[in-house]
């Protein structure tokens, strides 16, 4: 047993040796015995996986830095972060942490990136999240101004600083917007994500959806037009429905909570 014990040790051992080398390879040695051909296959394979997947979910981030420069990010990626899941899809969520927490010298890179980050990656966040629309309690054929508003779970209100859905190759932002960009990204009933700009009334009016469960829809609105100072409510009401109907067409509001 006492032989069995140690043999599996060693194994361990090898194979620790053998991660960090393949994480790490000029600070850490390889393994004894191992061919430098069959290392070096090991090396490519792995690191070019984890940059592949990477660039596949942020494609805007990785065109702008380009081949060389996004190739140094990844693999300081590769080499720091200590990753706390061994799904693969979940990588780019590691990413996206390592990115905000535990990055050497962030001002190397463009200030806008970590958000930009987060809104390409929110896209496969929601097309992976197993949640079902169908499941939640509600009433599709509801008067969403009349009953209680149903925020769908699967659309997201996100505030930027930075407007992420224009930056591009050709528009890189040097410093944040005046105002805050509002984007809502969302999945709609056929698992199609969406992504739709509103504005900051919009956005106002999709946090108080979000943790209401008494105001009907025409409640928050004259909330919504009591927080502008509004002297005519109605006139926001009016604008309100509208948006509130257009929110229901993308379902972002699945409807009204069953009476």
């Amino acid at each position: 047993m006492a032989k069995h014990d140690q043999a599996m040790q060693d194994f361990r051992r090898q194979q620790y040796t053998f991660a960090a080398h393949l994480r790490n390879p000029d600070t850490n040695p390889a393994p004894e015995g191992i061919e430098e051909r069959r290392l070096q296959i090991y090396r490519d394979l792995f690191f070019n996986n984890v940059k592949n997947l990477l660039a596949s979910t942020f494609p805007v981030l990785s065109e702008i830095l380009g081949e060389e420069r996004w190739a140094i990010l990844t693999r300081e990626f590769y080499h720091h972060h200590i990753s706390h899941t061994p799904l693969f899809m979940e990588i780019p969520q590691e990413f996206l942490h390592w990115m905000n927490e535990e990055m050497r010298e962030p001002e190397r890179w463009p200030a806008f990136m970590p958000e930009l980050a987060h809104y390409e990656w929110v896209e496969l966040a929601l097309m992976t999240d197993t949640t079902d629309i169908d499941a939640v309690d509600h009433d599709p054929e509801g008067n969403i101004l009349d009953g209680i508003p149903v925020i769908s779970p699967v659309a997201w209100p996100l505030a930027y600083s930075y407007p992420v859905h224009r930056i591009s190759r050709d528009f890189q932002p040097e410093a944040p917007g005046e105002q805050p960009t509002f984007i809502v990204v969302y999945r709609k009933r056929d698992d199609e994500v969406g992504f739709t700009e509103i504005n900051a009334v919009t956005a106002r009016l999709l946090e108080l959806m979000q943790d209401n469960e008494t105001a009907t829809g025409t409640e928050l609105l004259r909330q919504v037009a009591s927080e502008l100072g509004h002297t005519d409510p109605e006139v926001v009401i009016r604008g309100g429905a509208d948006i509130i109907r257009g929110l229901a067409q993308q379902d972002i509001l699945l409807g009204v909570k069953p009476r």
